[in-house]
């Protein structure tokens, strides 16, 4: 019998892990450049996550030029405004809350899905947005997870109209952008979840998100 392949040591284990637990959606920078270096090792390691059939369908595009994150800046204003208006009664604390960094954050990326098409069959013939989208998810919980492990801040900005980046950055047809990152430095980590720590909502345990075999609520059959 072939022996288990060896796992790291304790105190490797315990960085990893704790690069996972301490991770954040951060909101607050310091307006402080990133060295070049340390950018190309994050974009590396975003870049070494699995995809489903070897697709790699991620595309990250940096914003470097200021007037672009004004703009793009103004599609994140322009929805969490719409945003409040839908939450209705909870629309003022919404607005109250710090969604996103853009004008503070030292690099500015755009990640964007690339859709295979009917080329790429092996593991997304049925599933095949869905298998792009979970791929490019991965890229991005690599990135997180290294830049938090140097110390570097990322926050997550969903708020956008789609079509309006899509044609803000020129992207082609077949390029969909599902996440603006602001990455750079912090002064310090948020201690939980920003949202918790706003009384917003509070994180789920996970003994209500694992269930064994069947649907918990599933009728007998």
């Amino acid at each position: 019998m072939t022996a288990p392949a060896p796992g790291y040591t304790e105190e490797e284990k315990a960085a990893v892990y704790r690069a996972i637990h301490e991770r954040r959606d951060m909101r607050h920078f310091l307006p402080l450049p990133l060295d070049p270096q340390l950018l190309r090792r994050l974009l590396d390691a975003a870049h070494a996550a699995p995809s489903v059939g070897l697709t790699q369908p991620w595309r990250l595009i940096r914003i470097t030029q200021w007037p672009l994150r004004e703009r793009i800046h103004a599609l994140v204003e322009q929805e969490r405004q719409a945003s409040a208006a839908a939450l209705g009664a909870r629309g003022e604390e919404f607005l109250r809350l710090k969604v996103q960094g853009i004008y503070d954050c030292g690099e500015l990326l755009v990640a964007a899905v690339q859709d295979g098409g009917s080329r790429e069959v092996f593991g997304r013939r049925l599933l095949p947005l869905e298998m792009d989208l979970a791929s490019v998810a991965c890229a991005i919980q690599n990135l997180w997870l290294a830049a938090r492990a140097e110390g570097i801040g990322l926050g997550w900005v969903s708020m956008f109209d789609p079509q309006a980046l899509a044609a803000l950055l020129r992207l082609p047809a077949q390029v969909r952008p599902i996440a603006v990152l602001c990455l750079g430095h912090v002064a310090e980590f948020y201690p939980a979840p920003m949202l918790a720590l706003e009384r917003w909502r509070q994180p789920r345990p996970l003994s209500e998100l694992v269930c064994d075999d069947v649907w918990p609520e599933a009728p007998p059959q």
